[in-house]
């Protein structure tokens, strides 16, 4: 449910009061324009704020009035809002002024295993509000994302999604680069041979081209019952294949067996060999 919500483009900002807590959650009621109080509303803990907290009291006080984002009804039709959608107004209407497919800006700040932050032309000093995911990064295998770009890189990036409540603009490498497989699809039946790249296991990975790689089940490699494919090849090693198929919408190529299943090709050279 929070996956959803988290994709929920931006809701229209309301003048809340805060009336208590349950829990970690803050109770509000909506207050019109006469200043009269209206609907009852909930800021559930993880929408408070972006700061670190032990409880949203440390921020909040009865009484005390703020502005919030509705997100939508839950428990039996209550709105709940986020009101860390609006605590840096001037991050908020950086953000909304995206949209998506707009191509953005930046310079990259750090680089993880799991993405890339990038500070993004024009955002509010002292915030780094882009992300890149790993698999946004290019349409070539990586182990890591390092493989792709580094911190103080300037970057042209395409916009996935800017999000208020996380204060984050969600940004696509990938997006600006031609897809490698589009290229690739008239070697549907062509006979390759490439490198393993990764063995899983049941099946191998082959390079087949430039950012194109390829999936060899393990029943295509033998006849032979085996357990696992490294018990017939290794990482590096030379390998011919045939391509039976290039599928574009999930966007992975799918391999066979060169001379019918169980025959596959192997190089007479591989790592550690004379």
């Amino acid at each position: 449910m929070q996956s959803l919500i988290n994709q929920l483009p931006p809701g229209a900002v309301k003048t809340v009061r805060v009336t208590g807590f349950d829990e970690a959650d803050v109770l509000v009621q909506l207050v019109d324009a006469e200043g009269e109080k209206a609907e009852v509303g909930r800021i559930p803990r993880h929408e408070a704020s972006m700061r670190r907290m032990e409880h949203p009291s440390e921020l909040f006080e009865v009484g005390q009035e703020i502005n919030a984002e509705e997100i939508g009804r839950w428990r039996e039709g209550q709105l709940h809002l986020s009101a860390r959608a609006c605590e840096i107004p001037a991050l908020r209407s950086f953000l909304l002024a995206f949209e998506r497919g707009q191509v953005v800006y930046g310079m990259v700040s750090e680089v993880h295993n799991f993405g890339v932050f990038v500070h993004v032309d024009g955002e509010p000093d002292g915030l780094c509000t882009g992300f890149i995911r790993v698999p946004d990064l290019t349409w070539g295998w990586i182990n890591h994302p390092s493989e792709a770009v580094e911190a103080g890189q300037r970057i042209t990036a395409e916009v996935i999604i800017a999000d208020t409540r996380s204060g984050q603009v969600t940004l696509s490498l990938k997006a600006l680069q031609e897809d490698p497989l589009i290229r690739f699809a008239d070697q549907v039946g062509r006979v390759l041979t490439g490198p393993i790249t990764k063995i899983i296991p049941f099946g191998v990975f082959v390079q087949l081209a430039s950012d194109v790689v390829g999936f060899l089940h393990l029943s295509e490699l033998t006849d032979e019952p085996v357990e696992t494919p490294d018990q017939l090849v290794e990482k590096g090693e030379l390998i011919t294949v045939k391509v039976t198929e290039v599928d574009l919408q999930r966007h992975r190529v799918r391999l066979g067996a060169a001379g019918g299943a169980g025959r596959t090709t192997r190089s007479a050279h591989h790592p550690g060999s004379n």
